[in-house]
């Protein structure tokens, strides 16, 4: 069978550019949308140069551009689009909805991934404000696919491992400690980390597998489904060395909110669910990416930590 041609949107980004690396090293005729806005960020242009060269195709378009957007789109068969949603980044969540006008008016798509790739955003109707509009405008782009009749299928991928594990499931650290943590109330809520790498790898995985058409596909490596305490103690066990714990209860946590900045208040709403609540793996699904792709050897949370060695 004939591979589908591949659109990323967003590809110079945090996960857009392993997108595009995984649709290249699983032979998918590949392009990327190439904005206009670039301007002089010399970064994203080498990015796209050595993406170029690697044998994917630049198209030029932008989201101001309606007719830009309809022309690239009928370049391929799938788009994949991994414009940020984090707030503490940027967040253009919403701009999906000039892409969706765009697939529908092309009409030739065959699957739309949008950005999601974290939390379901479809179980997750009762979070608090204001992290909650991060999941309000993912739903309503979903709305907007499924009005317009556009085939997708809706990556939820939970907890970046770089943003989770590099500090230990607490929240504005990125590097681990060698010394203490921080427990989020008694530490014991599962919640479930997945390589950066991996959510790319099983995302190009199903453009063409007619069991992930329609629907949401969770990322649930079994061996990462973890507590903050067993992420501590692996990371124990690599330094060999006990950490200094101290706990934080949930209204130690949510005291400061109202005199942080706006982004930051978004995402302690999302640590809050996570840590406190445990609302990624208190849920039962059917087959999840592990299963539906055994062959793909994802990163344990020991493997992925590893890393943290050698700094």
């Amino acid at each position: 069978m004939e591979k589908s041609k591949v659109l990323i949107v967003g590809g110079t980004g945090y996960l857009g550019k392993r997108l595009v690396k995984s649709s290249l090293a699983n032979g998918h005729d590949t392009y990327i949308l190439q904005r206009p806005q670039i301007g002089v960020d010399i970064e994203k242009v080498e990015m796209l140069i050595s993406f170029k060269m690697q044998g994917a195709h630049l198209v030029t378009a932008s989201f101001n551009d309606h007719r830009s957007l309809v022309d690239a789109v009928k370049l391929v068969d799938v788009v994949i689009c991994a414009i940020s949603g984090v707030h503490i980044r940027s967040h253009h969540i919403l701009l999906q909805l000039k892409l969706v006008d765009a697939i529908k008016e092309a009409g030739n798509i065959k699957r739309f991934f949008p950005s999601e790739f974290g939390m379901d955003p479809a179980r997750m109707e009762n979070a608090m404000e204001p992290g909650r509009v991060t999941f309000d405008d993912k739903m309503v782009v979903r709305t907007a696919i499924e009005e317009a009749d556009i085939p997708f299928t809706y990556v939820s991928a939970n907890c970046f491992a770089g943003y989770f594990l590099g500090g230990l499931c607490q929240i504005g650290h990125i590097l681990p400690s060698t010394d203490s943590v921080v427990l989020l109330g008694d530490g014991n809520q599962k919640a479930i980390y997945v390589d950066e790498d991996d959510i790319a790898t099983y995302t190009i995985k199903t453009i063409d597998d007619p069991r992930t058409l329609n629907k949401t596909l969770y990322l649930r490596p079994p061996k990462n489904i973890l507590s903050q305490r067993e992420v501590v103690q692996i990371w124990e066990k690599l330094i060999g060395k006990e950490l200094k714990k101290s706990t934080l209860s949930k209204e130690e946590f949510l005291a400061p909110m109202k005199e942080l900045e706006y982004a930051e208040q978004v995402g302690l709403c999302h640590y809050y669910h996570v840590c406190y609540e445990g609302c990624l793996a208190n849920f039962e699904i059917g087959d999840e990416a592990s299963t539906l792709y055994p062959e793909v050897k994802y990163a344990t949370v020991e493997q992925y930590m590893k890393r943290y060695l050698y700094l």
